[in-house]
């Protein structure tokens, strides 16, 4: 069993930044493909970002309207992974959920291929 517990939201002025944390409990944590996805109100949940473990590195991976302003990374030994978000957008506002999962198969991109998840953190983004 995983839990996940995201922190680091907020209210920030567009063009601003902000780091997410998903702190994971489990002692298998390096090995789980970890990912980030994020629902607007009345929009379906959508992919933002994820790590995959291959041959003893992570993979990343980013949706395209996150690639170049957002990066994942994954602190093994703080069983933390994070999401930086630089130079965020209106258009970014979200509830930013933090999922992990066990299974090698499966898109990173696909929320069902994920096991865990966390309650999330509200991101807005003033203009």
């Amino acid at each position: 069993q995983v839990q996940l517990a995201e922190s680091g939201g907020g209210l920030v002025q567009a063009a601003g930044s902000l780091r997410l944390s998903c702190a994971a409990s489990g002692r298998t944590f390096s090995t789980y493909r970890m990912g980030w996805f994020r629902q607007a109100p009345g929009k379906a949940r959508e992919f933002v970002a994820a790590l995959r473990r291959t041959y003893g590195f992570d993979s990343t991976y980013y949706a395209d309207s996150v690639k170049g302003r957002f990066t994942i990374s994954r602190d093994n030994a703080k069983n933390t992974v994070y999401l930086q978000m630089n130079s965020l957008k209106p258009e970014d506002t979200a509830v930013y959920y933090c999922a992990a999962g066990a299974s090698y198969s499966g898109s990173v991109m696909d929320g069902l291929s994920y096991d865990y998840w966390g309650q999330g953190t509200q991101v807005t983004v003033s203009s």
